[in-house]
């Protein structure tokens, strides 16, 4: 059965969600949703995720949302499938699920902000507040210190091998390194460097990127 992806490919969370799919080999579609007109607000869509947000997922009578919670569905429904992305031990899978919580509460909250004050609000014709995207770049600074310590010890964030403590990290990164301006938070540390260039040369995320025109 085909999953069906709903949201924008252009888009970070759905990409976290398509990353995770292509992963393991999981077939999906993508159902379009524009953004810029607001799609994701229709009470059409309001049915499917009442909080208007993307992305979403159908599979079957299946329905899902919250990019974090299904990669963690997808990467553990089909475990045996493709690269082992959730860890295999009980102690591996904590730190990997720890690593994806960092993700969501401390560096992506920072990238989110930056990316809407100096991409998403200028193209909409609004000014972005500067003091504040150079505020969270600071903070950002910071954290990739711990990152660059803790891929000192370890070739990934979950451990020896990639999981989705890094899978979560790919379309924020991304906009750091090519949209954004602000590639030397990446390029300047050798083992942060060395890990994007390692998984940002994945063949899934390679697909991906086609998808998304990249």
């Amino acid at each position: 059965m085909v999953v069906k992806v709903y949201g924008a490919v252009y888009a970070a969370c759905p990409q976290r969600v398509m990353a995770c799919l292509l992963e393991k080999d999981i077939p999906f579609e993508i159902v379009n949703v524009d953004l810029h007109s607001s799609q994701h607000k229709l009470p059409s869509f309001l049915l499917k995720h009442p909080f208007g947000l993307v992305p979403l997922v159908e599979d079957g009578d299946f329905r899902l949302f919250e990019s974090r919670a299904i990669m963690r569905y997808y990467a553990t429904k089909y475990e045996e499938r493709g690269p082992n992305l959730t860890g295999k031990t009980l102690e591996e899978k904590a730190i990997v699920d720890q690593w994806v919580e960092v993700e969501a509460h401390t560096f992506n909250d920072l990238v989110y902000t930056i990316v809407l004050q100096l991409l998403i609000k200028p193209q909409m014709g609004e000014k972005g507040d500067i003091k504040l995207a150079k505020t969270c770049e600071l903070k950002l600074d910071k954290v990739f210190d711990v990152y660059e310590d803790r891929l000192s010890n370890s070739k990934y964030l979950g451990g020896d091998y990639f999981t989705l403590a890094d899978l979560t990290h790919m379309p924020s990164l991304r906009y750091l390194v090519d949209a954004l301006g602000l590639s030397h938070l990446v390029r300047t540390r050798k083992n942060v460097n060395a890990w994007w260039n390692d998984i940002s040369t994945r063949p899934a995320w390679n697909k991906l990127m086609t998808l998304a025109g990249h």
